[in-house]
């Protein structure tokens, strides 16, 4: 379905975004709450370092903020407007969506924050 070299499959996946050959996260199951952030320091394939430069995943913390601000409003679309809840109601909705996406949303805001910078080489795919 995602096409290796597009930057959605590397967001999704988590894979880098170089060579897209291997996950950018110790741990590849994001419901491990203890190592959810937890990075390789370098892609073993293409040897890209994932922390370009110090604090660099700070930008990251934007991107989340849209991601939640998305679930948020398409949440409170679907509860209010398309089921009929009441405001309380929608509320909870929106927060137990935000809780339930809370380890997906930290990792694809730091997969698409890296993605911005870094772009696929199809060359470093093959070695």
């Amino acid at each position: 379905m995602l096409k290796k070299g597009s930057k959605l499959n590397s967001i999704l996946t988590g894979t880098c975004p170089k060579c897209q050959n291997e996950s950018m996260y110790e741990d590849k199951n994001p419901l491990n709450l203890s190592k959810v952030l937890k990075m390789n320091e370098t892609c073993s394939h293409c040897g890209l370092r994932y922390q370009i430069e110090p604090s660099f995943f700070y930008g990251s913390m934007y991107v989340s903020y849209a991601l939640n601000v998305a679930v948020g409003v398409a949440t409170f679309i679907v509860s209010y407007v398309f089921l009929g809840t009441s405001i309380k109601n929608s509320f909870f909705a929106i927060l137990g969506s935000l809780i339930i996406l809370f380890p997906w949303v930290l990792r694809w805001s730091r997969n698409i924050y890296i993605n911005m910078f870094v772009s696929y080489d199809p060359l470093n795919s093959k070695k």
